[in-house]
């Protein structure tokens, strides 16, 4: 399956929680309920996915992805009135410190909002490389 196709059906199983809970539950409790909802749809899903930040070889900060989809798509769940750039960045930055190609930013609020990632790297020369990521998500 391809990574589009997968992040098209995690977004449609985030409607189908949405429509049997509704908004005003705490984040965990999306969480939980999409983690079934995804489980049961029979894709593999691995909840908070350990994510380790390294600079210059050394472990500099530890984070968990709330889901990760099929080992290779990262959703990150909130449950606020809208999303903000803060959310986008973390989602970003989970992204760039796995290398990971795709991410999904899900917000539980009044209706279903999200947001797709997509990570490309770029050669910039032959001993460097340059990470590009699509902040528009489209």
């Amino acid at each position: 399956m391809e990574d589009a196709s997968l992040t098209f059906k995690i977004i449609g199983c985030a409607f189908a929680v949405h429509n049997a809970l509704g908004y005003g539950f705490l984040e965990k409790v999306h969480e939980n309920a999409l983690r079934i909802e995804l489980e049961n749809a029979g894709f593999h899903v691995q909840p908070q996915a350990p994510i380790s930040v390294t600079y210059a070889g050394k472990v500099v900060g530890e984070y968990y992805a709330d889901l990760l989809v099929e080992g290779r798509v990262i959703v990150e769940i909130k449950a606020d009135s809208k999303l903000i750039p803060q959310h986008e960045v973390q989602l970003v930055n989970y992204l760039t410190a796995t290398d990971s190609e795709f991410g999904l930013l899900i917000n539980f609020g009044t209706s279903v909002e999200h947001k797709r990632k997509h990570r490309k790297v770029l050669p910039k020369s032959d001993s460097e490389t340059f990470v590009a990521l699509d902040l528009n998500g489209q």
